[in-house]
């Protein structure tokens, strides 16, 4: 088996599902079934047991198959994002955590220096790191160094759909990263998850292409086949690119005689 291996969690899907824009939560749930995700994101803001209607965690601990991956987004600093991971854990009870640190509203890039730091520390207490973070091959390492279970550099900007915009930075931290690397951020079609997927990326998160789409539900089902084409597509082996042409039937001894 292909399996996505996250501090020795194995998961048989390679795509992993954000819940934060979607309508309402029924077409979430149908969402996230549609997709296969096996590892949900959920705020600490949606663990809400006295406000069913405003509360993810309770109906997604219910589904069968998936893990909660409580995220930290809010907070401004490391001491908060930590704050956030030991509440989330003790609300659901899930290990993993998405650190996710960026103190400015306007353009919601994530913070290195407070992700670092707080990433030592949830690593140490015990947690299955997963920061979300630029896409800086040496902050990458330094990630995997203390512990990280994965690195997620962002194709682009949050909820942007510019895609793969930082490729070129991802296909180096790819190259050197010992952990998973999971595209985060930006992917807008399900074509860009699946050039992530060849580049050889070990898994995508989703969340604006699919809650944003016309039909979430069905666009939750194109990102699953993409994931695993392009998962495919990477361990098949992908031609090199080539300068000239090179014909595929040749024909000049067929012409000479």
């Amino acid at each position: 088996m292909d399996d996505l291996i996250l501090a020795g969690h194995k998961f048989s899907s390679r795509l992993l599902l954000g819940t934060g824009k979607f309508s309402d939560s029924v077409v979430m749930m149908k969402a996230v079934k549609a997709s296969g995700a096996q590892l949900v994101t959920v705020a600490l803001r949606r663990f809400n047991k006295a406000n069913p209607s405003d509360d993810l965690c309770g109906p997604l601990m219910k589904m069968k198959g998936v893990t909660l991956l409580p995220n930290t987004s809010g907070a401004r600093d490391a001491k908060e994002a930590v704050k956030a991971a030991m509440l989330s854990r003790d609300l659901c009870g899930s290990p993993f955590v998405k650190v996710e640190i960026h103190p400015n509203p306007h353009h919601l890039m994530p913070d290195p220096i407070e992700t670092y730091e707080a990433c030592k520390i949830l690593a140490k207490e015990g947690f299955v790191v997963l920061p979300y973070m630029p896409a800086d091959p040496v902050l990458a390492k330094r990630l995997e160094d203390v512990g990280c279970a994965a690195v997620m550099p962002l194709g682009s900007a949050i909820g942007s759909g510019r895609g793969l915009a930082n490729a070129e930075m991802i296909k180096i931290i790819v190259k050197n990263s010992l952990v998973p690397v999971i595209v985060d951020a930006g992917i807008r079609a399900p074509s860009e998850a699946a050039a992530a997927m060849e580049m050889g990326c070990g898994a995508v998160l989703v969340n604006s292409a699919v809650a944003a789409a016309n039909d979430p539900v069905a666009m939750a089902s194109a990102f699953a086949m993409s994931v695993k084409a392009g998962r495919s597509a990477f361990m098949a082996g992908i031609m090199a690119r080539g300068v000239d042409a090179v014909p595929t039937s040749p024909l000049t001894a067929f012409l000479g005689k």
